[in-house]
């Protein structure tokens, strides 16, 4: 489940600016790369995903909630830039971890219970017995 879209980054960052940082490989055509918009939005769901994971169960129940969108945007656009990151685009990048780490703590609410949601299909569960054996029984081997 996508977290964000070109039509959001479109309408949060400008078209300018997708153009910029997306066609930076020759020959040039002048309009959003979807190739290098896809895989920057992949890296950023990636990381949220990190974040959230340890709190939530993955993927998350849709629509995707709200409190995730503008965070997903933040470092869409982040990942988008490889190098001279302007102070604007780190700064809001930072927040969006912040955000994402209060989202793990606990502090920052999905507005879905964490307990409520079900794990996806084919999702496996492994239940092991006690140690047979304890390290005390190898002696120096």
């Amino acid at each position: 489940m996508p977290y964000t879209s070109r039509p959001l980054l479109e309408e949060r960052y400008g078209l300018d600016e997708l153009i910029q940082r997306t066609d930076k490989f020759a020959p040039y055509t002048g309009a959003v790369v979807d190739a290098v918009l896809d895989r920057a939005i992949a890296d950023a769901e990636g990381e949220i995903d990190g974040y959230v994971g340890s709190r939530y169960s993955l993927p998350l129940p849709e629509p995707v909630p709200p409190v995730l969108v503008p965070i997903a945007c933040d470092i869409t656009r982040y990942r988008l830039y490889d190098d001279a990151v302007p102070e604007v685009v780190r700064q809001r990048y930072e927040d969006a971890i912040a955000r994402l780490k209060d989202i793990a703590a606990g502090r920052l609410s999905l507005g879905i219970d964490p307990t409520s949601v079900t794990p996806a299909a084919g999702t496996v569960k492994v239940r092991s017995r006690d140690r047979l054996f304890s390290d005390e029984l190898l002696g120096d081997y």
